[in-house]
């Protein structure tokens, strides 16, 4: 185990993955400080760049990407009240009060500290669970796989709150999406409409691109103007001061990063679970709760650091079982398969030194992002100031340039586009994307697993219920789908006693 963590950290002692890696962060940077843009949409521009890279190069440029974002997300966050990226919303709560109170600076720096040791932390889950991972991996079978699959869908859908409903109204819709094209269990084209294009099925890249980078610049053009509209409040002093803070409370920071990795390793969790979860956490924890959401250092420590740390652990399902535990990392996904590297037990075992030196450049990009982030948060905050007259146009053309240049078809144009609209239109209607996002990727996986299951079972149903691993995770499953009603439930029979209550 020890020479595949050392061979992966020497692959990236090269000038040319070094360099990417740097190019990267400052990506990463760049699009976690525009509000809606954020890393999904920057590593989804990216995809098509990375064609003709050594894995590990795209890797090292991926990884860039994902460890600079959280910086530059907190730094929008602190400074703007304006989160480049949906998990540092829970940064906003504190973190812009105390940027009203001239205290942007010492914000900076708690965040750029808890956002290292969050990551160290990530790192360090993942060196010591991927071990254990390929293990158990090779026990998975197909009704596993089946069953697995329907869970990541379920645990998005649960973990929208308020929105259950419409999270599985989205993954039912990506799944039907994904059954388009050549059915490789009964040989049948389905919904191609005669077009050609199709029988390959939906192609992942351009769809994602679609969904993201489209549907953001696409809300952007309709709004109108500047993304932030005011310059008055880039104050940025003490930063140093912010630094010390964290060590001051490494009791908040251990939980956040504790609970950031627990939240990563599910399936489809995301960023924000753990964000709001450590958020929360702190807040029952702590001796002054009142003073949360009015500029207490701690609210921005906590879930920066489980932001972090989320992005280590994040990878646990995404390599091991090909299920993206959050939205950046089906992006991912897709610059894997690009590369021939198939998540599973084969790339567990066949290609360690990829997937180790993919988690010691997270750790390198998290770190020097958040040194980087401390010297630039100025400039950087001007980002958000660009006129949408400027950055629409520019994003827009790299999106359909990148997409058709993944194999030079106008259908790959198409799609970006179709998916750019489906994209705005769930955005207006509070309809979550990373449904969809996630049962495009596992729709062929879910169908292939069960028509698998049910051949090797002779076509009874008795194989999930037989085996028990299966059988665990379907009470998973569906704890998952009744367990969000029935605490939903619960807290307004609470409230309505208390408001009952003489």
């Amino acid at each position: 185990m020890l020479n595949a963590w050392l061979s992966g950290f020497e692959s990236l002692l090269h000038f040319q993955e070094i360099l990417f890696l740097a190019i990267g962060m400052g990506v990463g940077l760049i699009a976690g400080a525009v509000p809606g843009f954020g890393p999904t949409t920057a590593l989804a521009l990216l995809i098509p760049l990375t064609y003709g890279m050594q894995p590990i190069t795209a890797l090292a440029l991926s990884a860039g990407v994902m460890g600079g974002a959280p910086m530059g997300g907190s730094i929008a966050a602190i400074l703007l009240n304006a989160p480049g990226a949906a998990p540092n919303a829970a940064t906003c709560l504190d973190g812009y009060p105390l940027a009203q109170q001239g205290k942007a600076g010492l914000a900076i720096g708690a965040a750029a500290s808890a956002n290292s040791i969050g990551g160290i932390i990530g790192t360090i889950s993942v060196l010591l669970v991927l071990p254990i991972a390929t293990q158990l991996v090779l026990l998975f079978g197909p009704s596993e796989f089946f069953l697995l699959g329907i869970l990541g869908l379920a645990v998005v859908a649960s973990a929208s709150r308020g929105k259950m409903l419409r999270s599985l109204v989205a993954g039912t819709f990506g799944l039907m999406i994904a059954s388009v094209g050549y059915d490789q269990v009964t040989g049948v084209v389905r919904f191609t409409f005669g077009n050609a294009y199709l029988w390959d099925g939906i192609h992942l890249v351009p769809a994602l691109i679609g969904l993201f980078a489209v549907a953001e610049m696409i809300n952007l053009w309709i709004q109108g103007g500047a993304i932030a509209k005011d310059a008055s409040n880039v104050k940025i002093t003490r930063m140093w001061a912010g630094l010390l803070e964290t060590f001051r409370h490494w009791p908040t920071v251990l939980r956040g990063s504790f609970i950031g990795t627990i939240v990563g390793a599910v399936p489809g969790a995301g960023g924000v679970v753990a964000a709001f979860v450590s958020y929360s956490m702190t807040v029952q924890v702590s001796k002054n709760p009142e003073t949360f959401g009015k500029g207490n250092i701690q609210g921005v420590i906590a879930p920066e650091a489980a932001i972090n740390a989320k992005d280590g652990s994040a990878l646990i399902p995404t390599l091991a079982f090909g299920i993206p535990g959050s939205a950046e990392m089906a992006v991912f996904l897709g610059i894997l398969v690009l590369h021939g590297l198939q998540p599973g037990p084969l790339m567990l075992i066949q290609h360690q030194t990829e997937i180790y030196g993919l988690v010691w450049a997270l750790t390198a990009a998290c770190i020097l992002a958040s040194c980087i982030g401390l010297f630039l948060a100025r400039p950087l905050s001007r980002v958000t100031l660009l006129p949408s007259t400027i950055l629409v146009p520019s994003v827009l053309t790299i999106a359909f340039v990148g997409s058709w240049a993944l194999n030079q078809t106008i259908g790959n144009v198409v799609v970006t586009f179709a998916f750019g609209v489906i994209g705005y239109l769930m955005n207006r209607l509070d309809y979550p994307r990373l449904p969809i996002v996630i049962a495009l990727v596992l729709g062929d996986m879910i169908e292939r697993s069960f028509f698998q299951s049910m051949m090797i079972s002779n076509w009874s149903w008795d194989i999930f219920v037989t085996r028990p691993a299966s059988l665990i995770l379907l009470i998973l499953l569906l704890l998952s789908l009744v367990g969000a009603p029935l605490r939903s439930a619960f807290g307004k029979g609470v409230a309505h006693l208390r408001r009952t209550a003489p």
